[in-house]
């Protein structure tokens, strides 16, 4: 396994990060499992050197983070694991249970950390923009976390390069913590961070830690068979709508992949992997085989003439995944 810094920070992270949303309680969506099935694939990932592990309070309602605590702590030391949560979406029906407010981001890192059994996390990350938040308000609350210890580190996700510019600049113009780490949406078929938000984590230092790198499975040519999660997965089919290019850049992964072969989620995670400025892309994993074949694409190295056919059917589409 590769080891990087996660942005200018000193902090080591493995090459590939994984995504814990489908760990935690089949209550919350019928293709999560439960601790008993999430347990070995977290055992997995430590075996095979990964030390990144991302969920957030809103997966299975923080069944997910207790899922995922539990096991770390039972397979190794507090320190040799890194961990990062997420908040912001709504974690019951009351109006202040939700959002980016100083009383909600201050309640839910306690609740994280009681539900992930540690004291503190390695990254804590807003996981959207929150319009009906002044700016300010949020970025002290985040500033306060990390003061107190709660957070080594905090990051950002899905939203407009300029929300990010201007957050950014707000916490150096006041002395706040800084946002190190943006998580956002990118793949061969979403490339629309490419144009503002890349180049700006790139000048700015800012790791870049993907999610959905094989746009939920569709590069990985796993959504052509009926799956309960392809079926209940309403915001992928809204992401994913199924237009020629889309088909045209699925073509040119099995493509690639039979001229090289490998499987094309090796070709479509390789791809994201060795983008400029990416870090550690977020992979999933339900089967062995998933991490397996994570793992398996970091050896792969795309030539030029890989990379031209891979990237030539895209095409401009709307932004996708901010909300």
């Amino acid at each position: 396994m590769h080891y990087l810094n996660l942005g200018t920070t000193g902090l080591k992270v493995s090459k590939l990060c994984l995504g814990c949303m489908t760990y935690g309680s089949p209550t919350w969506r019928d293709w999560v499992l439960d601790e008993a099935g999430s347990r070995p694939f977290i055992k997995q990932a430590l075996d095979a050197g990964i030390n990144f592990f991302d969920t957030a309070d809103m997966y299975s309602l923080g069944a997910g983070e207790q899922v995922l605590g539990k096991a770390l702590l039972d397979y190794v030391p507090r320190d040799e694991a890194v961990i990062a949560t997420k908040v912001f979406h709504p974690m019951g029906d009351k109006p202040n249970a939700r959002g980016l407010s100083r009383k909600h981001i201050l309640a839910s890192i306690d609740g994280s950390l009681q539900r992930l059994g540690t004291d503190y996390v390695d990254l804590y990350i807003i996981h959207r923009f929150d319009p009906e938040t002044p700016i300010e308000e949020t970025l002290e609350a985040l500033d306060t976390v990390v003061r107190s210890g709660k957070a080594r580190y905090i990051g950002a996700s899905s939203m407009h390069a300029w929300q990010f510019m201007r957050m950014l600049g707000l916490q150096k113009q006041h002395g706040l913590a800084q946002f190190v780490s943006m998580q956002n949406h990118y793949n061969l078929i979403y490339r629309e961070e490419e144009r503002e938000m890349l180049p700006l984590c790139r000048e700015m230092g800012i790791a870049v830690t993907p999610w959905s790198p094989l746009a939920r499975g569709l590069l990985a040519g796993t959504r052509k068979a009926p799956t309960v999660r392809a079926a209940s997965d309403a915001p992928a089919q809204v992401w994913y709508d199924h237009h020629a290019e889309e088909d045209a850049i699925v073509a040119a992964v099995e493509q690639v992949a039979a001229r090289r072969g490998v499987p094309p989620a090796h070709v479509a995670l390789a791809w994201v992997a060795s983008r400029d400025g990416v870090t550690s892309p977020i992979i999933g994993a339900s089967k062995p085989r998933h991490l397996e074949d994570a793992i398996a694409a970091l050896e792969l190295v795309l030539d030029a003439d890989d990379i031209a056919c891979l990237e030539q059917p895209y095409r401009a589409r709307p932004v996708a995944g901010h909300d």
